[in-house]
Parts: structure tokens; sequence; C-alpha cells
């Protein structure tokens, strides 16, 4: 059984909000995950898109699998690097601004 990962790195999103998109398209084939993020509302299933096409293309280019035989094996979702901001606040205070990153990994596997 061929397996193939694609590793994206440093996505501007808090892991939290991608990981529910993963959480949706984890164990389906790559028709119906792709079919499903398409149409979603939220802006973490594009990010979970763009690692899942470039999945699917290195298992079609890098090895000669076929597309339609391919599910997605294992998706998780792991927190980046935050940067730390300050904005300022009343009576000379600050606020921290926590910015959030993330990095998405999905290995797709033959049936």
């Amino acid at each position: 059984m061929q397996q193939t990962r694609c590793l994206l790195k440093n996505q501007p999103m808090s892991a939290k909000k991608v990981r529910l998109a993963a959480n949706i398209v984890r164990g389906k084939s790559i028709d119906c995950a792709y079919r499903m993020l398409k149409f979603s509302v939220n802006k973490s299933a594009a990010i979970v898109l763009k690692a899942l096409e470039s999945a699917t293309a290195n298992a079609e280019n890098n090895y000669g699998l076929d597309i339609d035989a391919l599910y997605i094996s294992e998706i998780y979702v792991n927190e980046g690097v935050t940067a730390k901001r300050f904005r300022a606040r009343a009576k000379g205070r600050g606020d921290r601004i926590l910015k959030r990153s993330c990095h998405v990994t999905v290995i797709v596997s033959e049936k």
C-alpha cells in the first residue's frame, strides 16, 4: 500500500479552526472530500483543500497512483508559530494579540 503525504506549513489561521474542516473529510475518498471542501463555507476549508490537491498531485505524478482509488488515510493539524503583537489600550495599557498559524499534514493511500 503506497502512501503519499503533503505538509503545508505556516498557514495563517489557528489550528482549532482548521481542525473543523479536517475532521469533516477524515477517512473519505478523494472525490468525496474534494466536493465537501469545495462547497464548504468555512475559510479553513480552502487551506485543507490546498493540501489535499497537493497530496493527490504528488500521488499521481511521483508514484503513478490511480486518483480514483485514493482516500485520506491520515489528516492532522498542528500548531505553528504564534506572532505576538500589542494593541494600545486606555490609560497607558496594552493588550496582547496572538496571530496564530498552523501546519496541515495530509496522507493519502490507495484502497
